[in-house]
């Protein structure tokens, strides 16, 4: 089983960012994504320099580097980026949107199909590996059960399967929306935001009027209000057929996330529980903890 980094998901500076992936090459990561997925506005770095990083990573790291593409394209420029970024030359592309898709397919490059494009059966699988998807990413809320079955179905279709990577730790990415929550949540228009995202590294807690942790709040995006994490379903993990964990960025503690997932993968038995939600995996609502409840 291979670990990789998933992209930055929250809006961080450029000198927390450089720590960041300064940390993170020391690591035992097999794949590692940069780029903004989020919000285009974020601009901490240009395309230019994530090429840049990505070119610094792979002299120390041997990690394989990926860089992803925005998931909601709203404005002719940001589609005049997105061509730039599939046209980089020098890293495999995450496709977050069909317009990448459409964008790679046109050149002829495979890519990595994101959590973002909402493929949920073996016939949607087939199209966009005839379209050189060579690594699909489920989207966050497939279970065990559905991700075999759709897997299933595509052997059924006489395809080779392509990797899979299951998202395995961070907060899970919900939904996108035209709006900005964060800036919302601070009385500011979205296009007068001030960037005030990056003043909440790890997302803008949303509870709900009873007190209850509902979601996490990261500008356009709405993300679980808890972290999911899979360490203890490690051999359910690799019963579905998962060839990639990955491990979404978080502020703090991303080197001892790291090393626990390491620990498990090179023989150590996997916890009996940790914290964090896994009801999606087990088919169950998210939020919940399906060993608290009685239902794995």
């Amino acid at each position: 089983m291979k670990l990789s980094l998933g992209p930055v998901l929250f809006y961080w500076d450029k000198q927390q960012l450089s720590q960041f992936y300064a940390e993170m090459s020391a690591l035992p990561l097999d794949v590692i994504y940069l780029g903004e997925t989020v919000c285009s506005k974020r601009r901490s770095f240009s395309l230019d320099q994530w090429l840049g990083l990505g070119r610094e990573l792979q002299e120390c790291s041997q990690a394989q580097l990926v860089i992803s593409s925005l998931t909601l394209i709203e404005a002719a420029s940001e589609l005049s980026s997105l061509r730039r970024l599939c046209d980089n030359g020098q890293l495999l592309v995450e496709a977050n949107d069909m317009g990448a898709v459409q964008l790679l397919a046109e050149r002829k490059l495979p890519f990595v199909g994101g959590p973002a494009l909402n493929l949920y059966n073996g016939h949607a699988l087939a199209q966009l590996l005839d379209s050189g998807m060579i690594r699909w990413v489920p989207p966050v809320e497939c279970s065990a059960a559905l991700i075999g079955d759709v897997l299933g179905q595509v052997r059924e279709l006489g395809r080779a399967v392509p990797e899979v990577e299951i998202f395995a730790y961070g907060h899970l990415p919900l939904a996108y929306s035209a709006r900005c929550f964060t800036a919302r949540a601070e009385n500011k228009p979205k296009d007068d935001c001030q960037f005030c995202c990056i003043n909440y590294p790890d997302g803008l807690a949303l509870t709900s009027q009873e007190g209850q942790a509902l979601f996490t709040i990261n500008g356009i995006q709405t993300m679980s209000a808890e972290v999911t994490n899979l360490l203890a379903d490690y051999a359910g993990l690799v019963a579905c057929g998962a060839d990639l964990l990955r491990l979404s960025p978080r502020a703090e503690g991303m080197a001892e996330v790291v090393a626990a997932y390491q620990r498990v993968r090179l023989g150590e038995m996997p916890p009996l529980f940790v914290e964090g939600c896994n009801g999606y995996w087990h088919g169950q609502a998210g939020m919940l903890r399906v060993e608290e409840v009685g239902l794995c």
